[in-house]
Order: C-alpha cells, then structure tokens, then sequence
C-alpha cells in the first residue's frame, strides 16, 4: 500500500488535533492492525505501517508544520517508513510491550530498569485464636528467605569482579528481528546485569544469596478477620545484584471458637431458656468477648428471637468502635423422663386451663407411678 492517503486520515482526526488526540488516535489504529492480532494478513501490516509513518511526522512538530504547509513533499525522505526514527513506538512501549509481549521494543522498556533483579514476595500463614483476632496480638515469626550473601556481598563472585558479559557486550541486552521491528530482550546469559561473574563465591556459589531464618517481631492489629493480608515492605527475600526487596505478607486463618461466631465485627452466641421464661420473661447472665452482661428477656420471647448487646463485639478495624453481641434465644423443651411427678402434674393442669388435648391412653401421672415402681 503506497503512502499517498492524508496522514491526518491515516489516524482518523482532523487537521486541529491537539498531540495528545493525535497520540490516541495512533495508539487504537496501531493495537488495531498489529501483526500479532492479524497473523499472516498482510494488509493489516501495511495499515500498521502507514498508521506508524503518519504518527511519525504528526508527532514531530517541525516535521507537522511542513507536512501541513508542503504535504507528503514536504517530509519525503524524512517522513517514508523505510526513514523514519523507529523510536516513534516508544510512546508506546508500555501499551504494545505488555499487549503483544514486545515490552522491550526497541529498547523503550529498558530504560530506567534497575540493573539487578527484585527479590520474590514470601507469604506466611498465621492462625489465630478467637480472641487474638478480636483483640490483636504481638508475635515473633521465624521467616526463611533468600539475604545477599555476606561472604561476596551478594555480587556472586569471590574477587568481587566482574567481566563484560561476551552474549550482549556488556549491554544488558540482546537485539533481533521480529518482522519490521528491531527488538531488544533482556540477555539471558547476564540476565541483564551486563556482566558475569569468573571466580564465583564458595558460600553462595554464585548466586549471590544464601538462604537465612529472620525472627520478625510483629504486631497483629485488633479485628483481623480469615483472609486479611498484612504487607510488611522489604521483608520478602532480598534482590540480586542491588535489586530491590520483595515484601513479606502474612495471611490470617482465625481458628473458630467454642462458643461465640463471627460476623463481620459482631459477634453471636446462643443462649437457652425455659418455657416459662419466655412466656413470663427472665433476667439472664451472658458471657461476651468483654466479660458477663445483663440481658433481659421480655415477656413472650419466641425461639429464634435476637437481642443485641451494643458495642460488646469486635474492634472495627482501622475505622474505631466496637461491633455488637447478639443473642439468640433458643427454648428447650425437657424430656419426659427428666420431669418430676409435680412438674408433670402442673403441665397436665395447664393444658386443662389452655383446653389443650393431651395424648389419649393411660394418663401421664399412670406411666410416672410404673416409672417408678
């Protein structure tokens, strides 16, 4: 396809396009027709180009007014595919490096990349109890992980010298070609540190860290929940070659409790009642996470019913206050057997007043006597 169409056309603006709205018009028309999205489809490659030259002169502002004033004559030689200054994609680098796995284009990636390599992040699993979640709690953790070495320093070679990798020529990378690009990939020998290592370190051999358990005091906020993560910044396992530190993250499991259960930071137990409590009311002792509370219980309490003890629940995590303790009421029903004669004598007389039929056949107070004859 011949470069003879408008740029301004090319990328869908007109000729007042502002730089940034030339920029963005590139970068959908470019993610459009990428080779990598159209496999084998050469006209698609050739909208790619076309799109590439024209954001090469409009991008330029020198090279724009003379395209504006002169049109394609006035950019030929500066502005064709085969010359112009293929650093045009490193607006770009981010956007079609991370998308079609170019991200070393042109070396427009490897700019401002430290020189080592970062350290992994490490996860430790922390139980808790019941109330060390609730509460908080300080703990000392035993953290294997990966220090620079002390021996070499963590440069992985006994001398502490280096000598210019013979892969990339001491650049740190590699260059090829992909299709009509140049592209530039971390070399793989030196793993982009430009240099390798010809009396390596008997402690580390080579590696440049060894392997240590840190003993890390650390303090467990109030209102941790399963599933909380806590960043501890630069306590993951160290860089090679002066590369950063990974992060430590601890990941709560809060073990269940025998009584109490949790939901978001309120707190619910259950507490058993008589029938006649419920129907007359009662005054109760409850167990919270604070100590024994009052609960009154009104007159015709239903099993099921809930009641709240306010701000007698779990610290709210990093907003202050308190969750609450609710109560649900459950009214239990004694078996036959655990009555006695009066109290299975006060039931029949209730029913009578209630003119609830009972079961029919030997009497109740009947069966009680051969009980216990």
């Amino acid at each position: 396809m011949a470069s003879t169409r408008d740029y301004y056309e090319v990328l869908g603006v007109g000729r007042e396009a502002s730089a940034q709205e030339i920029k963005s018009a590139y970068r959908r028309v470019a993610l459009r027709y990428h080779p990598d999205r159209n496999p084998g489809d050469a006209e698609a490659e050739e909208h790619f180009k076309e799109a590439a030259e024209a954001y090469s002169v409009l991008s330029d502002s020198d090279k724009r007014a003379r395209y504006d004033r002169f049109g394609h004559q006035g950019v030929s030689g500066a502005g064709g595919f085969s010359g112009f200054d293929p650093t045009v994609f490193g607006d770009f680098a981010d956007i079609l490096g991370d998308f079609f796995g170019l991200g070393d284009l042109f070396g427009g990636r490897a700019r401002g990349r430290p020189r080592g390599e970062a350290g992994a992040d490490l996860r430790y699993d922390l139980s808790l109890s019941f109330e060390e979640a609730a509460f908080g709690t300080e703990m000392n953790l035993k953290i294997p992980r990966l220090e620079s070495c002390p021996t070499c320093g963590g440069s992985g070679s006994a001398s502490g010298e280096r000598k210019p990798c013979s892969a990339c020529g001491g650049r740190g990378q590699v260059r090829f070609t992909q299709g009509f690009f140049t592209v530039a990939r971390t070399c793989p020998q030196c793993r982009g540190t430009g240099s390798v290592i010809s009396d390596p370190c008997k402690e580390c051999k080579g590696e440049g860290r060894v392997e240590k358990e840190r003993s890390l005091h650390v303090r467990i906020p109030a209102g941790v929940d399963t599933g909380a993560r806590l960043r501890l910044g630069g306590e993951g396992e160290h860089g090679r070659m002066g590369g950063p530190t990974g992060d430590l993250f601890v990941v709560i499991r809060v073990e269940p409790h025998e009584r109490f259960e949790r939901h978001d930071f309120n707190v619910i137990s259950r507490e058993e009642i008589g029938f006649a409590q419920a129907v007359l009311g009662a005054k109760l002792e409850v167990e919270t996470l604070h100590g024994s509370k009052d609960l009154e219980i009104p007159p015709g309490s239903k099993h099921g019913d809930l009641f709240r003890l306010h701000g007698e629940g779990i610290e709210r995590l990093g907003s202050g206050g308190r969750g609450d303790h609710i109560v649900s009421i459950e009214i239990t029903v004694p078996k036959l057997r655990d009555l006695g004669p009066q109290e299975i004598e006060a039931l029949r007389h209730w029913a009578e007043l209630r003119n609830e039929p009972l079961h029919e056949g030997r009497g109740v107070l009947d069966r009680v006597k051969d009980f216990f004859a």
